[in-house]
């Protein structure tokens, strides 16, 4: 397992490597406005800080659908389900090495945003632009306050939240190669179970009550979603194993 999991992360490498280059650029510009009081250019740093940041964490994932339908049609990945290994350590490695990269990525941005959102309130004055923050944030909910355990919750529940989308994504890339290859309409009809079922784990998901302490709800639902993400891992394996293990 710890061989794909290298073999995995190794494939990956490239579009990460990038992705933090044009990170420490951005946030190098930041510093740079930070320190020479230009307002402007920390406006523009911190806009492509939050776009990277965006663009990262949706990144990994698609990344791992890319990698998982190349190697499944393409002589040279379909070598990797000659290997010696069971179809669900192939793609477990694929799914770990997914939401090791989302959580690191995840702690990677959030630790940035602490770091240079605390250079801005020691700057401007903690009390006030936090009393600015929490206003807002209480006008849309009355639960919802700028602290450490609530902005983890959050993060994981966005991690374990898009790790179930790309498991499901899995299954329907995995359907649409192994069960409906060459079939008309296979496409269309592997999207479309694909977003049923996104469609209904998120109404499942939704199910938890808005009850307790607002980080309660969203680590109740980041187990749902975890749930959901194994389930789908299990199913995209048997079908693997089933129809392309050699």
């Amino acid at each position: 397992m710890f061989k794909l999991l290298k073999y995995e992360f190794r494939k990956t490498a490239f579009p990460k490597l990038v992705m933090l280059a044009l990170t420490v650029l951005a946030e190098a510009a930041f510093l740079y406005g930070y320190f020479a009081n230009k307002e402007d250019a920390m406006g523009t740093a911190v806009l492509f800080l939050v776009l990277l940041t965006l663009v990262g964490i949706a990144l990994m994932g698609i990344m791992s659908l890319v990698i998982l339908h190349r190697d499944m049609n393409t002589k040279q990945g379909y070598m990797l389900f000659m290997t010696p290994n069971s179809c669900y350590k192939i793609l477990g490695a694929k799914v770990l090495e997914c939401g090791l990269s989302l959580m690191l990525a995840g702690a990677f941005f959030f630790a940035l945003a602490v770091l240079d959102m605390d250079l801005v309130l020691r700057r401007e004055g903690v009390e006030r632009i936090w009393d600015v923050f929490n206003q807002m944030l209480q006008t849309l909910n009355t639960r919802l306050e700028i602290n450490v355990p609530n902005v983890l919750a959050v993060i994981c529940y966005i991690v374990t939240s898009w790790l179930c989308t790309v498991t499901t994504a899995f299954l329907a890339d995995v359907i649409s190669s192994a069960l409906l290859n060459g079939r008309k309409g296979n496409l269309f009809i592997t999207f479309l179970l694909f977003l049923v079922l996104s469609y209904l784990i998120g109404k499942i998901v939704s199910l938890v009550p808005a009850t307790g302490t607002i980080q309660a709800q969203f680590l109740y639902q980041s187990l749902i979603s975890l749930g959901f993400a194994g389930l789908m891992y299990f199913v995209t394996a048997w079908i693997m194993e089933k129809y392309l293990s050699v």
